[in-house]
C-alpha cells in the first residue's frame, strides 16, 4: 500500500507539470534504464538476433539524445553501442570480404569507421559534461588534457574512458592507409594510460586487455614482456573467464612471432571460455568464440609454417 501511495503521489505531482518537463522526465528514466546494468544485447546468446536489432536500439538513443542531449546514460548508450555494432556486424564483414571482394571490403572499412568516429562523439561528449574543452585539448596534447580526469569520479569517468579509445582506436585500426587517423593514436595511447591509472582492475581487466589490441597495433617487433604482464593480470582480474584475451595475445604476439603451437594453444583456450558461464558477458565471448574459429581458419595464411598442422577452423 505504501508503495501505490507512492506513485500516486508521484502521478499527481506529474500531472501538475509542464508538458516539456513530463518529456523530459520520461526521456531521462528511460536513459537511465538503458545505461543501468548489463543490457539484454550483453546476455543474449543470437549474435544474428543482436545485429538485427542493433540499429533499431542505436537509433531510438538518437532520437532520445535529440531530446536530452546531455544525458549521461543515453552518452554512455549510445559510445558503447555505435562500438559494438561495427566491430561485431560492419569490421568482421570486411574482414571476410577481403579475401574475395576488395572493393566490398573497403566499402565496409569505410562504414565501419565512419560508425566508430560516431561513437567517439558521443563518447567524448560524456567526458565533456566534467572536463569541457578536452576534445580540443586531446587533440593538441593528449596526457596533459587527460591528467585532469580526476581519480574520485572513476565510476562515472572510467566508462567513457575506456569507450572513447575503444571507438578511436578501433576507427585507426580500420583506416591504416589514412596518416590523419594513425596520428591519433597519441590520443588513444593517453585515454588508455589514464584508464589504467585511475583503475587498472575496472570491468575484470577489460583495460589491460585493450592494452595487448593497442600493443598489436604499434608498428614494430611486439614489446612481448609488456604484452604478457597485461595478459597475466587480464587473466587474472577476467577470472579466466574471458574468450578474447587470448585471441587479442595471440595477434598481438604469437602471428608477429610466427609462433604455431603457442597459436594453436592460444586459439584452444578462447574456445574453452564458456560463454554461459558469465551470461553478463555472454555477447562478448560468443563474438570470441566466432573470431576463434575464423582466425583458426586462417591458419595457413597466418602462419607460414610448413610443418604446421592447421587447428580445426569453420
Amino acid at each position: 500500500m505504501r508503495s501505490f501511495f507512492r506513485a500516486c503521489v508521484v502521478v499527481a505531482v506529474l500531472a501538475t507539470a509542464p508538458a516539456c518537463s513530463l518529456k523530459t522526465y520520461a526521456i531521462n528514466m528511460v536513459g537511465d534504464a538503458l545505461s543501468a546494468g548489463d543490457s539484454v544485447y550483453q546476455t543474449d546468446d543470437d549474435l544474428e538476433l543482436v545485429g538485427a536489432a542493433l540499429p533499431f536500439g542505436l537509433k531510438l538513443t538518437e532520437s532520445l539524445l535529440g531530446q536530452s542531449p546531455n544525458h549521461p546514460g543515453l552518452l554512455l548508450t549510445a559510445c558503447r553501442g555505435f562500438t559494438v555494432y561495427p566491430y561485431a556486424y560492419v569490421g568482421h564483414a570486411a574482414e571476410i570480404a577481403a579475401d574475395d571482394d576488395l572493393d566490398r571490403a573497403r566499402a565496409l572499412r569505410l562504414r565501419a569507421r565512419r560508425l566508430y568516429l560516431r561513437a567517439f562523439e558521443y563518447c567524448i561528449r560524456g567526458l565533456e559534461r566534467s572536463y569541457p574543452g578536452l576534445t580540443r585539448a586531446l587533440a593538441s596534447e593528449p596526457a596533459a588534457a587527460v591528467s585532469v580526469i580526476r581519480e574520485n569520479n572513476h565510476a562515472r569517468d572510467l566508462p567513457f574512458l575506456y569507450w572513447s579509445a575503444a571507438s578511436l582506436g578501433l576507427a585507426i585500426s580500420v583506416s591504416k592507409d589514412d596518416a590523419a587517423m594513425l596520428g591519433r593514436l597519441p590520443e588513444v595511447r593517453a585515454l588508455l594510460d589514464r584508464a589504467l591509472t585511475v583503475d587498472e582492475s575496472w570491468d575484470a581487466g577489460a583495460l589491460h586487455e585493450f592494452r595487448i589490441v593497442l600493443a598489436a597495433a604499434t608498428p614494430g617487433a611486439p614489446d612481448v614482456p609488456l604484452i604478457r604482464r597485461h595478459y597475466t593480470r587480464a587473466l587474472d582480474l577476467s577470472q579466466g573467464r574471458s574468450a578474447s584475451v587470448h585471441l587479442a595475445y595471440a595477434e598481438a604476439v604469437s602471428v608477429p612471432l610466427q609462433n604455431g603451437a603457442e597459436f594453436r594453444e592460444l586459439i584452444e583456450k578462447a574456445l574453452a571460455v564458456d560463454p554461459d558461464a558469465t551470461p553478463s558477458n555472454r555477447l562478448v565471448n560468443l563474438l570470441a568464440h566466432r573470431r576463434a574459429h575464423w582466425l583458426a581458419g586462417r591458419f595457413d595464411r597466418l602462419i607460414l609454417e610448413s610443418d604446421a598442422e592447421a587447428p580445426e577452423g569453420r
